[in-house]
């Protein structure tokens, strides 16, 4: 999945990634791949798992593929996980 950086929180080696209309999605410092921290509005790909606190983001990295997601970040957008309740 691809999506973008929504908060990352530097000194708690955490962050949040957009959902869409969806709970937003909880990635952690130990899930990065070959980078050490996120820049919010920065596209990264990654796997979705449904853990206990929530959705989960495993394998993020950062995209290197060109899209119109920086653009449509003030916009609604649809994600396979935006209905979960």
């Amino acid at each position: 999945m691809q999506t973008l950086v929504k908060k990352w929180f530097k000194d708690k080696g955490y962050g949040f990634l957009q959902n869409g209309s969806g709970p937003d999605i909880m990635v952690r410092k130990a899930e990065l791949v070959n980078c050490t921290y996120l820049k919010v509005n920065s596209i990264v790909e990654f796997e979705c798992y449904i853990e206990k606190q929530g959705l989960i983001a495993k394998k993020v990295s950062l995209s290197r593929k060109k899209n119109n997601l920086q653009n449509s970040a003030r916009g609604s957008r649809t994600h396979p996980f935006g209905v979960m309740t």
